[in-house]
């Protein structure tokens, strides 16, 4: 046990040692170049921890592993809880049916696709295809954080997929503002967009919740409506991850006992309750009975503490257990990035004209 007498003092040290290459994170984070380029804490969390892991990972007390551990698993799982004070049910409701759906249909194929991509025809390791279809249709590196406990995952897995949401989420917050001013608000009939249809297109199709706020913000003179439906529509999408995780649940439950067969013990099922708690703090936050300084707060901790988490997950990677994956990885998030540029914008243009 992790806070037994006999290793607490170790755990204790481990939990403050990531704290505070968190700490650093955040800082960097906060600087004009690296705040310019969208990259959140969490993301120069993990590299910073993976830098560690290959170069000062010996030179560390052997004892303070328990406490990496405990934060990659036990405090995440406390961090993805909190993230539900990011959300509400009336946001959910503002955007629309149409705005729903889109959220839905991209998150449910996304997923699919991206895991039967990596699994089936670029030969890579089941769990790493479906952490990386996790953070490509749902919120980047904070949906693999979420995924990770439900499959149980090896850290390195999870960094592999946080780096390929980290490339082409950069790209799309790059491409897209160019998509719109070059193409879609210029055009005419099928590819023409309006501002609130972009952003939908947007919310719906792009990785992280910091790059979905960027892309708006770089478009010259876009109204406010594209923004608000962007950031709704990426929340929504967000507040999905909680089904998605409780239906992986079940899902790997059932494989695993028809794998199994009749004769073996059957595999529990796997309930990810932290995926139910953070709906039920969403449900909470939806009633407004916090000042909105104290729900600002909350989001700043929830945010350092999945600095920690990444960052944690980040010093369980050893470029070593990397060998063997090849360019799977990049094949795997460069055809879901083409799908959901083009289908996404397919998709969206289908469902609003039809709502």
């Amino acid at each position: 046990m992790p806070f037994s007498p006999e290793h607490r003092k170790g755990t204790l040290s481990g939990i403050i040692f990531v704290a505070i290459f968190a700490a650093g994170a955040t800082y960097l984070a906060g600087m004009g170049p690296i705040k310019a380029l969208g990259l959140s804490p969490l993301v120069i969390g993990i590299v910073m921890g993976i830098f560690y892991a290959n170069t000062l990972h010996n030179q560390t007390p052997a004892e303070w592993q328990g406490g990496i551990t405990f934060s990659a698993k036990k405090i995440l799982r406390f961090a993805i809880v909190l993230y539900g004070f990011r959300i509400t049910f009336q946001e959910i409701a503002a955007v629309g049916m149409d705005g729903f759906l889109v959220s839905l249909i991209m998150l449910t194929s996304t997923l699919i696709l991206g895991s039967w991509l990596g699994y089936k025809m670029f030969g890579m390791e089941k769990d790493t295809s479906i952490l990386t279809a996790s953070g490509a249709a749902v919120c980047g590196a904070a949906a693999v954080l979420a995924t990770e406990p439900v499959l149980k995952s090896e850290e390195y897995k999870a960094a592999i997929a946080v780096s390929m949401v980290v490339l082409f989420g950069t790209i799309s917050m790059f491409l897209y503002p160019v998509l719109y001013t070059t193409l879609i608000e210029n055009a005419t009939g099928f590819l023409h967009m309006t501002a609130r249809e972009f952003g939908i297109y947007v919310g719906g199709t792009i990785h992280e919740v910091a790059q979905v706020v960027a892309v708006p913000a770089s478009v010259p003179g876009s109204p406010k409506e594209m923004a608000d439906a962007a950031v709704i529509v990426k929340m929504t999408r967000v507040i999905m991850i909680a089904p998605m995780l409780i239906l992986l649940g079940l899902y790997l439950s059932y494989s695993a006992n028809k794998e199994g067969g009749a004769s073996k013990e059957k595999t529990p099922l796997v309930i990810p309750w932290f995926a139910v708690y953070f709906i039920m703090v969403a449900g909470f936050n939806s009633l407004h009975l916090l000042p909105e300084n104290i729900v600002s707060l909350i989001n700043e901790v929830d945010t350092f503490l999945l600095t920690m988490a990444m960052t944690a997950l980040g010093m369980g990677t050893i470029f070593a257990k990397f060998k063997g994956l090849g360019l799977a990885p990049v094949y795997t998030a460069s055809s879901m990035f083409v799908w959901l540029v083009v289908g996404g914008f397919l998709v969206t243009k289908l469902i609003v004209e039809v709502i």
